[in-house]
């Protein structure tokens, strides 16, 4: 073999984890090789122009939680290649009576639009919203980017203070109760829970199981949120790329793994499907979704009977999103703006749901296999916020809505509703944004499942987080970065912090890694067991 063929790491993907784990390897000193399937690197944060030229549209990941503020984006400096707008105005919620209820991250500002609707609401989110500004930075935070601790030990250092009995005693509670419990106007409650679900993607998990990251908190801070990466979500991988190449770090694209080749046990490097073996000195890891991991790239018979039954036992999510995109000349202008002038300038909406009823109605059709009855949906206008995402004076916005992976019992399906799902999409939309005329509209692009669960088949069944973040596979539950194979680690999604754009994964694997082939990492690894005892009623 070659020497240019090995390596002394190779990792699998080049998505916000591979290309963060490699950064940081690179620099290291470590010959890391990344290599990606796909022409295109970056996996979720795609920016691409799908309706016309220079209209910019983020088909998976749409914005970035408290991105600028992770050790990973310090670490690797990238506010040097990348920037990001932070929005005033986060949530929004327009009503089909003409009122709005918009959130801020100035806490005066938010209380004054929900004492609009029930002053004792005002009242109380102010109180819990103290409460979860400090647990948010003080423990939240620290967990997300630190390696889980079990639960035991996890328990006895945040039961030693007050913040942290706390803490925990919410994260045994159903947010869904919670909210109920806390508040009283019905639309005051729906926004919340909009906030806490990902435009309502995961209200069942929000409403029925209790979390234990104690993401309940979510509903209620305001400073830490979601930021806009300036120019389109594509940036950031950008930006990661740049710093694992100026690092040292060999990048190969159209590389698509055959196998993860296996020698006397251990993981020793991979086969690609045109034939090429490239090997791995001291480790493979791979950011793969785990079935296509162990199942496909090493082979049931290579592993143990207790680690296939974990396996087996793995959840996807039983929802997709039908992302519907449009290219505008002006902004949607909503009718509720009278009520509320900033309405207009939010990152998120909640567009026709505004009650809770109504979200669990549509969750249960999808979980029957139906398409929802009742058409609802997140939605934004980025450009509104980033006018690098459209051409000067145009616009782009998007709708995202929860399907089923095969409406009717048929996957194929979700192309046949494309159509009729779009339009009762945009209509709904123009309810709300009277503006939304077909001239207004220059164009649309419709996303489903059953494109991009082909363009990225990570995503099996159309999970766009690679695993059901229900408690049993999350903290420490998840499902592991070291693997039954001597240098073989998981690295993606369905390890903590789990799914969705944090970079998570990436961050703590590199230290672990480091610490595994007894290196001492050019950086300081977040460690939970420190950062909670930091936790004190002193």
């Amino acid at each position: 073999m070659d020497s240019s063929d090995s390596y002394d790491g190779i990792i699998i993907g080049a998505g916000q984890h591979g290309l963060i784990l490699g950064g940081y390897l690179a620099r290291q000193g470590l010959r890391i090789l990344l290599v990606e399937r796909r022409l295109q690197y970056g996996g979720g944060l795609s920016t691409e122009e799908r309706t016309l030229p220079g209209f910019y549209h983020n088909l998976h990941s749409v914005n970035h939680f408290s991105i600028t503020s992770t050790p990973w984006f310090n670490d690797l400096g990238l506010s040097a290649r990348v920037r990001y707008v932070t929005p005033r105005y986060e949530f929004a919620q327009p009503h089909a009576d003409g009122t709005a209820l918009v959130f801020s991250r100035d806490l005066e500002e938010t209380l004054a639009s929900i004492a609009r609707f029930d002053k004792r609401d005002a009242e109380t989110f102010r109180e819990w919203n103290a409460k979860a500004e400090e647990m948010t930075q003080r423990i939240f935070l620290r967990e997300r980017y630190s390696e889980p601790l079990g639960a035991a030990e996890r328990d006895e250092i945040l039961g030693r203070s007050a913040i942290g009995r706390e803490f925990l005693a919410l994260t045994r509670r159903q947010p869904g109760e919670v909210v109920e419990e806390l508040f009283h106007d019905e639309r005051v409650k729906v926004l919340f829970l909009f906030k806490l679900s990902l435009f309502g993607t995961v209200l069942h998990e929000a409403l029925g199981t209790h979390s234990p990251l104690g993401s309940l908190i979510r509903a209620f801070d305001l400073t830490t949120g979601y930021e806009l990466c300036e120019g389109g979500s594509w940036n950031l991988a950008r930006g990661l790329m740049e710093a694992f190449v100026a690092a040292g770090g060999h990048f190969v694209n159209q590389a698509h793994v055959n196998r993860i080749v296996v020698e006397g046990g251990r993981a020793t490097g991979v086969e690609l499907a045109d034939g090429r073996h490239l090997r791995a000195r001291q480790f493979v890891a791979s950011t793969l979704d785990v079935h296509q991991t162990f199942e496909d790239m090493i082979g049931r018979d290579q592993l143990p009977a207790a680690f296939l039954d974990r396996l087996d036992g793995f959840r996807y999510t039983g929802w997709t999103l039908f992302g519907v995109h449009l290219a505008l000349r002006e902004a949607p202008d909503y009718a509720a703006a009278k009520f509320d002038p900033n309405l207009n300038k939010a990152l998120k909406y909640n567009v026709g749901s505004e009650t809770i009823q109504s979200l669990m109605d549509a969750h249960d059709d999808v979980e029957q296999g139906r398409v929802p009855r009742r058409v609802q949906f997140g939605a934004g206008a980025l450009s509104v916020l980033d006018p690098k995402q459209a051409p000067p004076g145009r616009h782009t916005a998007y709708a995202w809505h929860v399907v089923p992976w095969a409406p009717d019992g048929d996957h194929e399906n979700l192309k046949a509703i494309q159509e009729s799902t779009t339009r009762a999409i945009i209509e709904k939309w123009r309810e709300y944004a009277p503006n939304l005329t077909d001239d207004n509209i220059l164009g649309t692009y419709t996303y489903t499942a059953h494109e991009y669960s082909q363009h990225l088949i990570n995503m099996r069944h159309g999970d766009i987080f690679m695993g059901a973040l229900s408690g049993d596979q999350v903290l420490h539950n998840h499902f592991g970065y070291r693997t039954p194979l001597p240098n073989l680690y998981l690295a993606g999604s369905a390890t903590h912090p789990n799914g969705a754009i944090s970079g998570g994964a990436g961050y703590i694997c590199a230290g672990l890694i480091a610490r595994d082939l007894g290196l001492d990492p050019w950086w300081q690894p977040l460690d939970a067991r420190v950062e909670l005892a930091r936790l004190t009623d002193g």
